[in-house]
């Protein structure tokens, strides 16, 4: 976000990554990068990175239910979309967890939009899985 008030230029930005190392080291280098130009640099505010971890059972459990629903291999890949996963996982550390959902492009932002086909299949995905969650 950037503001422009009373001759002051404000830029908001929140650094995340899979690696708390790669988090420190973009953070570290848009600091240097604005105090090099004579700015003022004020960090605040912080999410944990939550590296993927590509062999949990519920991944596989989740893979298994895609392919039986919808006769195709998902498309498994990391993303930075699930926040909730580093926040929950710095936590609890041992929870296996999963962050999935409907194709979203532009969050976040005025131009952000939902595949409609994509959420009616998320939902019915959704419900399936639901349905299955094993006693322990």
């Amino acid at each position: 976000r950037i503001t422009v008030e009373n001759g002051t230029i404000e830029i908001a930005n929140l650094c995340r990554s899979f690696a708390e190392s790669g988090k420190e080291n973009l953070t570290n280098a848009i600091q240097s990068t604005f105090e090099l130009a004579d700015f003022k640099v004020n960090i605040s505010g912080d999410y944990p990175g939550c590296e993927p971890i590509t062999t949990t059972k519920i991944l596989t459990g989740l893979k298994n239910t895609y392919e039986k629903m919808f006769a195709e291999t998902p498309k498994i890949q990391a993303s930075h979309a699930g926040l909730e996963c580093g926040i929950l996982g710095s936590n609890y550390p041992n929870l296996e967890m999963i962050s999935f959902g409907p194709t979203i492009r532009g969050a976040h932002s005025p131009d952000e939009r939902v595949n409609i086909s994509s959420t009616q299949k998320f939902w019915a995905y959704l419900i399936e899985i639901l349905k299955n969650i094993p006693e322990k």
